[in-house]
């Protein structure tokens, strides 16, 4: 069935919607308020759009901090297709199309450009398990970023002989509240995950991975969570690396090579994070992944790139097991050549 492309630059307040056709091209539909409410005029809007057309919907916004998942979980309700894409791979498609001004009308008629030309991926909300688990795991990062940035500050005013006063009172007083704020997350995640025991079973698989345990599984856990229901739970090795922005950017042309090869940073920020953690405590243990990462140092690689492709190898590990809801196989994973990094 064809489809009307809807490209909605979302923010706190206001929703600008833009929609389109291969045939008919691209066009401004109107600034509509990004308020419960008020969706059904948006509604109203677009369904004529495609009643004329006799149209399918499929809406494209870019994630922003949360605001767009309201609309999103109403239009679901609606029965369209929903996309949202990473706002960097919008931004490169744009900048090889000649797109350089940025308002945001234009950024609703980019969204629905870029929904044409490129068909992403639906998105499908996570479980409401998994929705709160993610809530807690954010909210406790939050938590340890602040209680980070109290601890320095009242380390780096003491070398200072300047921790005294008001001051020192102040940061005793945040450091105090913090502490007992995370260790009720802490107990909250707890009792989340006991409350749910499909969650607990899954957590219990990932963790015979080497590199996964206690401190990441249930960051990690999450992630796949959402890769699956990106993917419709037929995701690759290659695609759930490339979500987290593991995935290889090569830099060559004819015979010149202009840079060593990167990462693509274009996935999820905290997954990326607690794998490449989870791949450093890794290849410290008597396991296949320090194999894995052994053999690409003998091979000439340096430590960073080996430590990379341990952070991929043990992501697509996690990902199998995830699917076929088998713990991890340590003979078989050895028995397999490790790839190039």
């Amino acid at each position: 069935m064809a489809r009307l492309m809807v490209g909605i630059d979302v923010s706190q307040r206001t929703l600008d919607v833009s929609v389109g056709t291969p045939e008919a091209g691209v066009r401004f539909l109107g600034t509509f308020a990004n308020e419960s409410e008020h969706f059904g005029e948006l509604a109203a809007a677009v369904q004529q759009e495609a009643k004329d057309g006799d149209l399918g919907i499929h809406l494209v916004m870019e994630p922003t901090g949360g605001y767009e998942i309201p609309l999103a979980r109403f239009a679901l309700r609606q029965g369209w297709q929903i996309s949202l894409p990473n706002p960097r791979q919008v931004r490169d498609w744009a900048k090889g199309q000649g797109r350089r001004a940025k308002t945001d009308r234009q950024d609703s008629a980019m969204l629905t450009g870029y929904g044409m030309s490129t068909n992403p991926p639906t998105w499908q909300p996570l479980p409401e398990a998994v929705a709160q688990l993610d809530a807690l795991l954010e909210r406790r990062a939050d938590l340890k970023s602040m209680l980070r940035q109290e601890l320095n500050r009242r380390h780096a005013l003491k070398a200072q002989q300047a921790y005294q006063g008001a001051v020192a009172h102040s940061i005793d007083q945040t450091v105090g509240w913090l502490e007992g704020a995370l260790a009720e997350i802490e107990e909250a995640i707890r009792e989340h995950i006991d409350r749910h025991t499909d969650l607990k079973a899954e957590a219990k698989r990932l963790r015979t991975v080497p590199g996964i345990g206690e401190r990441n599984v249930l960051d990690i856990l999450v992630f796949l969570h959402r890769y699956s229901a990106l993917t419709n739970n037929q995701g690759t090795g290659k695609g759930v690396t490339a979500c987290a922005g593991l995935d290889p950017v090569h830099h060559q042309s004819g015979t010149s090579l202009h840079k060593r090869s990167l990462i693509s940073k274009q996935g999820d920020t905290r997954a990326r994070s607690v794998l490449f953690m989870g791949a450093f405590g890794g290849v410290r243990g008597n396991n296949p992944l320090r194999a894995f990462y052994q053999n690409l140092v003998q091979r000439g690689k340096r430590k960073r790139v080996a430590l990379v492709a341990a952070a991929r190898k043990l992501l697509v590990w996690a990902w199998a097991v995830f699917r076929s809801q088998q713990a991890f196989d340590p003979q078989r994973a050895q028995a397999r050549r490790p790839a190039a990094a």
